[in-house]
């Protein structure tokens, strides 16, 4: 009897036995209890099997008493976007399923990994004054891969539907629920069409439709989200501005790990707020950073531009151009030349590379659908994802305030909203309802998605406008005659104090109080919302600054009441703060 109770309890946190097709394999990341990792032994072309490529992939098991026996099936976006990385958090907003995290084939945890650095640095060289060597870089790239055996015509949204089903079918589980983030989401609604009876329920986050032509949209879609922001017209003076007279801005090569002053004309910036706004983080702070720029304060575009470099490195440009090349670039029209050089370089891209059009077409599912998208994403926005969802046999659209792409990522009420749909995707609210509207369409109590904004809105007049912390950030020891300063005034508040000098110890309560303002007004912004700092301080910042000045005074008031060295260490100190403060700081 023990044994059989021991037995069903072993089953009950196990997945099912699967059979040889796939491999497993140490998780090359950090994962949570409970986790295998491994791949799925796949054929590189469907309608050519000879040649295997192994597909990625984590599956996380539910420890929960009441776990459920349809896993989430997770895939990140992109093109080319890693998944696993992701399965500590999917499983922490799932408890009570397993979660199974699928790379796409040829990302960075499957193999071959198909990246492509000599992309990279083209664009990299792009923003240094070089010129477009995109071409060159395309050819050079496709000839390495086609030298490791990779035929790119393998690497397309139907494959790697394809791979999500027979990965299933591996690991032996008979339905679970597919959950698709903004490339993804073409994805999993083909494996819903082509594997319908084993899917439960679909959630597409940032959807973005096959019927959907990208990057004809990509300029108005940005336009559209900074006019809902109320920047349109002093990013566009920005734009100008910084078109007549580009900015030159350092930052740091992330591929070859040097440091270079990159050439950011007014195009060039409007591609990288694009991406940019993606986050809520950037959407929050995009008044005083748009105001920031419209007046001339280029420094707070370093963050932008590191943000470039890492985001570069984080893709595998080999298996991203090969999707666009196949599936969305050949359905846009191009029919004028965009100011946005991600579109140049996926167009110059495609017309190297020449591969095959891949067969487009909407898939559609009977299944349970929820479309969540964010209020100001720039990318998937809602104009484009919620017709599409209506289009939808039996699916709804939830928009939230606040949000860009990626409505998990940022928005907890978001998590909620889609954890509560995966618990019983048929009791969830009229099918095409907007949720602004219809509280039919809030299944979870005190999360209202019109209101639920991730963090608050900073207007120009909240910030002072500097790139110190953002420069403090990446190189602490810069913040040394804060620290010194800060230093001094707790000697001079202590010792004075002890020895009954009131000036030395007004002068070092002063002091302080000072440091102690700062650094709370700074803690709390960052506390409220860490990208701020990139762009400035606190307003009431600059207003501490008499606090300051009055330390000063009084330490130099001090020194001419008794002229020792303690006192000249700190008045040099004091004066040697305030120029630091006002020459570099502020």
């Amino acid at each position: 009897m023990i044994s059989r109770v021991l037995l069903a309890l072993a089953l009950s946190v196990t997945p099912p036995t699967a059979p040889g097709d796939v491999e497993k394999q140490p998780c090359p990341v950090a994962m949570p209890d409970n986790t295998t990792c491994g791949f799925l032994v796949a054929p590189e072309r469907r309608d050519s099997p000879d040649r295997k490529i192994r597909v990625g992939y984590a599956v996380h098991v539910s420890t929960a008493k009441d776990r459920k026996p349809d896993p989430i099936v997770y895939m990140s976006g992109g093109p080319a976007s890693s998944s696993i990385q992701l399965t500590t958090f999917l499983s922490q907003m799932f408890p009570d399923r397993d979660v199974v995290a699928v790379e796409q084939r040829g990302s960075r945890y499957s193999k071959p990994r198909l990246g492509c650095p000599e992309l990279a640095e083209a664009m990299l060289d792009r923003l240094r004054g070089s010129g477009d060597g995109t071409a060159a870089a395309a050819g050079e790239c496709r000839r390495r891969l086609e030298l490791q055996g990779v035929d790119l015509r393998g690497y397309t949204t139907r494959e790697i539907a394809a791979d999500v089903v027979a990965l299933r079918q591996a690991l032996g589980y008979p339905s679970w629920n597919l959950f698709g983030v903004s490339y993804s989401t073409r994805v999993m609604l083909d494996v819903a069409a082509s594997d319908p009876g084993a899917v439960r329920s679909v959630v597409l986050d940032s959807f973005l439709p096959e019927s959907v032509n990208w990057y004809d949209d990509a300029e108005r879609n940005l336009g559209d989200t900074l006019a809902s922001l109320g920047l349109k017209d002093r990013f566009d003076a920005a734009v100008a501005r910084l078109n007549a007279s580009p900015a030159h801005v350092p930052t740091r090569d992330p591929l070859l790990g040097s440091a270079f002053t990159a050439r950011l004309t007014g195009d060039d910036v409007a591609t990288i707020m694009a991406e940019a706004l993606h986050g809520a983080d950037v959407i929050a702070v995009a008044p005083p950073l748009v105001g920031a720029l419209a007046s001339g304060r280029d420094e707070v575009l370093r963050p932008l531009a590191d943000a470039v470099g890492d985001g570069l490195a984080s893709h595998e440009f080999g298996l991203y151009e090969a999707v666009q090349c196949q599936d969305e670039v050949p359905f846009n029209t191009f029919t004028t030349k965009s100011r946005l050089f991600t579109v140049q370089t996926d167009k110059a891209v495609c017309d190297a590379w020449k591969l095959p059009t891949s067969a487009a077409g909407n898939a559609t599912t009977q299944a349970p659908v929820l479309v969540v998208g964010g209020q100001f994403d720039p990318t998937t926005p809602a104009r484009t994802s919620k017709p599409a969802a209506e289009a939808l046999s039996n699916a709804r659209f939830v928009e939230f305030a606040g949000t860009g792409h990626a409505v998990f990522l940022a928005n907890a009420c978001g998590r909620r909203h889609i954890a509560a749909f995966v618990a019983a995707p048929t009791h969830s609210s009229p099918t095409h309802s907007d949720a602004s509207n219809s509280d039919a369409a809030r299944p979870v109590a005190d999360c209202a998605p019109d209101k639920a904004t991730v963090h608050p809105r900073l207007e120009p007049a909240d910030l002072h406008i500097t790139g110190a912390p953002y420069q403090i950030s990446l190189s602490p020891w810069l913040a040394a005659p804060f620290a010194l300063f800060a230093l001094v005034s707790l000697v001079q508040l202590v010792a004075g104090a002890l020895r009954g000098r009131a000036v030395t110890a007004f002068a070092g309560l002063a002091g302080t109080a000072f440091s102690g303002l700062v650094g709370q007004s700074v803690y709390s912004l960052a506390a409220q919302n860490e990208t701020a700092l990139g762009v400035g301080v606190p307003a009431l910042v600059a207003a501490y600054t008499w606090v300051a000045a009055g330390s000063a005074a009084l330490t130099l008031a001090a020194l001419a009441l008794r002229r020792r060295w303690p006192q000249c260490v700190a008045a040099v100190v004091a004066a040697g703060f305030l120029v630091w403060w006002f020459a570099w700081f502020l």
